[in-house]
């Protein structure tokens, strides 16, 4: 049976690790055609390998989001790879450390998490949003799904962060209101805690979460093919969805 990304071509930034390669494996095993890309080429190639070994159409190319040029350049190569594409994840972000306050983040920090998060998410959905609105008599409409945070919505010690997340929300929805009369849906996802990848949790913190665990990739990852999936979510753009087991419930005044 035809899986719910049948006919679809995406590209996945950050893939390969944590949601961004949990992503690309879930929309592999719906059926989609996957492109992964990831600043870590080992184990990007490594992730693209791993699932055509397990029978899926996966392929890899790295890519610096940071540099300048590094976003076109990927849309190219992702244009070359798949032919079209109809399915944009951003994902990638570079590592932080919660020690990285407003009084410690550093100007290169600051220039590189804005890069690949905030320039590259912009950059990325307004070539992929070009490309699906000029495509769209060719195969299934486009979606473009970026990953944000709970950080887009409260300061958490981390500004470069917080902030870029925050601009790809307005970005999330300025595309949404441009592209929503071609049939294109941008969404986003906000992950709480969610162990791996660029995000090391303290067990502790699932004392705190209401549903008593910290998050998986794999948590994210069906809560985006939902998102994307036509059969689920066809009326659903310019949104955020919040996969957080409940984390953003937590109350600091209430008594343990």
């Amino acid at each position: 049976m035809d899986g719910l990304l049948a006919g679809d071509m995406a590209l996945v930034t950050g893939a390969a690790n944590g949601i961004g390669r949990a992503t690309a494996t879930a929309l592999a095993a719906e059926g989609a055609r996957v492109l992964l890309a990831d600043v870590n080429a080992e184990a990007g190639e490594a992730a693209a390998a791993a699932l055509r070994a397990a029978g899926r159409d996966a392929r890899f190319v790295a890519a610096d989001l940071a540099q300048p040029g590094a976003a076109e350049a990927l849309w190219d190569a992702a244009l070359a790879a798949l032919g079209r594409v109809s399915i944009l994840v951003h994902a990638a972000s570079p590592r932080r450390q919660e020690t990285e306050t407003a009084l410690e983040v550093t100007p290169e920090q600051w220039q590189r998490m804005v890069g690949v998060n905030l320039e590259g998410g912009f950059r990325l959905g307004q070539l992929a949003g070009r490309h699906m609105r000029d495509t769209a008599a060719q195969g299934p409409r486009g979606r473009i799904l970026l990953v944000t945070s709970l950080h887009a919505d409260s300061p958490r010690n981390l500004p470069h962060y917080s902030a870029s997340k925050a601009g790809m929300t307005m970005v999330m929805k300025e595309l949404a209101r441009a592209l929503g009369p071609h049939g294109i849906r941008v969404n986003a996802i906000a992950p709480g805690a969610i162990a791996g990848g660029g995000f090391q949790a303290n067990p502790a913190l699932a004392a705190k979460i209401a549903l008593g665990r910290l998050g998986a990739p794999e948590d994210v990852a069906r809560a985006a093919v939902g998102l994307l999936a036509e059969r689920f979510s066809a009326y659903v753009t310019g949104t955020t969805v919040v996969v957080d087991g409940g984390l953003s419930l937590h109350n600091w005044i209430a008594p343990a």
